[in-house]
């Protein structure tokens, strides 16, 4: 992938000026087949807050991360992908690599994919809030923000 000058994620085509790398606002999901968690999260707090998970499928899954979307202007959007614990992929690491590429493919923004075993179990663990898919998705986030330079 091409890099651009707001930091290491991929060059977009843009209209506005590019968003210094510090001001990155990402948003990310914890893709399960009845819930998707979701998060929404900046680089310069490199912190994650949980929003409202969707309780969709199909298009209306998609209809409802096109309304996040429009709504936190993300610079990128994160994935969780779950592995076995000795990181052989399983049936949930395809579908959500599946809707990784969809979400690319539907919204043009860069995906980055990260690795989320046992982030459901630690966010029930922290309590950090009710819904346990929106924790994942934060503790997912925050992972990837942890990586970024």
């Amino acid at each position: 992938m091409k890099s651009d000058e707001r930091g290491d994620l991929p060059a977009q085509a843009s209209e506005s000026a590019p968003v210094p790398a510090h001001l990155q606002t990402f948003l990310a999901f914890d893709y399960g087949l009845r819930r998707t968690g979701v998060a929404v999260g900046t680089r310069l707090l490199r912190s994650a807050s949980p929003q409202a998970s969707i309780h969709a499928a199909g298009d209306a899954r998609f209809a409802e991360v096109a309304r996040r979307i429009r709504a936190w202007q993300p610079d990128a959007l994160v994935v969780g992908v779950p592995f076995h614990p000795d990181g052989a992929s399983h049936e949930n690491t395809v579908r959500a690599r599946k809707f990784a590429r969809k979400l690319h493919g539907r919204f043009g923004l860069p995906v980055y994919e990260v690795d989320e075993r046992y982030s459901t179990t630690a966010a029930l663990a922290e309590a950090r809030t009710p819904d346990a898919d929106a924790g994942a998705a934060c503790i997912i986030l925050e992972q990837f923000l942890r990586s970024l330079p």
